[in-house]
């Protein structure tokens, strides 16, 4: 099998799994985070006034991935950008606003946002094999996206691809969307991520203090993550019970 063709058989099989793997890279995180905090001489920062510092700095680098992917899905049509995972679909390839800076803003996002879960271990081998693993794991995906937009949108891909970097942004290419912003698809796309941020960082901290002899729990990050469940479950049932989060027809 050509080296191509074993890629892009990857990717597909990686594209269509992609939001089961994680949780593999979760389990383990998890337990390096727990092993850290049971053993302090192991984290610099640990049971110091900086522990809660750090945990806020991880936390504003897992919404930032979440908020570029508000962003992106914000400002792009129907049937792109999606949360879709048996095939790729793409009515339209999307070349302006943060797909003028950059071909793949999701997975830009999706970086971040796992990247701030990765540091919360506090262990800097564990964050860079997540850094080298993730690259190595959307590489394949990237690939085979790229193959099939090929396939579709032949030369106006192939232009777009020439001057648009794939991750690193180049803002000097930036050019405005066509389309306003949608808050009712950001609604209805996004409040999982919002919600799983909280709830991964909230876990992570009850778990953490569990196995110290006098715990000291964050009340602002678990007070935030109580939140964003009483968000996430106010979204499920007006996208589900009622048209309010509905694009007009």
């Amino acid at each position: 099998m050509a080296l191509t063709d074993q890629m892009e058989r990857q990717g597909n099989w990686l594209f269509k799994y992609r939001g089961i793997l994680p949780l593999l890279f979760f389990v383990f995180g998890l337990y390096i985070f727990l092993k850290n905090e049971a053993n302090p001489s192991e984290w610099i920062v640990e049971q110091t006034i900086y522990e809660h510092t750090y945990e806020f700095i991880c936390l504003i680098i897992s919404l930032l991935g979440f908020f570029i992917r508000v962003y992106t899905v914000g400002f792009t049509p129907p049937n792109t950008s999606g949360r879709n995972t048996e095939r790729q679909v793409a009515d339209i390839l999307n070349t302006k606003g943060i797909y003028s800076v950059m071909r793949n803003p999701l997975y830009v996002g999706n970086f971040f946002m796992w990247l701030g879960i990765a540091m919360l271990t506090g262990d800097a081998w564990f964050t860079f094999s997540f850094i080298l693993l993730y690259f190595l794991y959307y590489e394949r995906i990237i690939f085979t996206e790229e193959q099939f937009l090929k396939e579709k949108f032949g030369d106006i891909y192939l232009n777009w691809a020439a001057k648009t970097p794939v991750v690193i942004p180049n803002f000097k290419n930036f050019v405005k969307s066509e389309h306003k912003f949608n808050w009712k698809k950001v609604l209805r796309q996004e409040k999982n991520g919002l919600c799983a941020v909280f709830i991964i960082f909230g876990f992570f901290d009850i778990i953490g203090e569990q196995v110290k002899v006098l715990p000291e729990y964050n009340v602002v990050l678990l007070a935030s993550g109580a939140l964003s469940i009483i968000i996430y479950c106010v979204l499920k049932f007006l996208k589900y019970q009622t048209k309010l989060l509905q694009d007009p027809a």
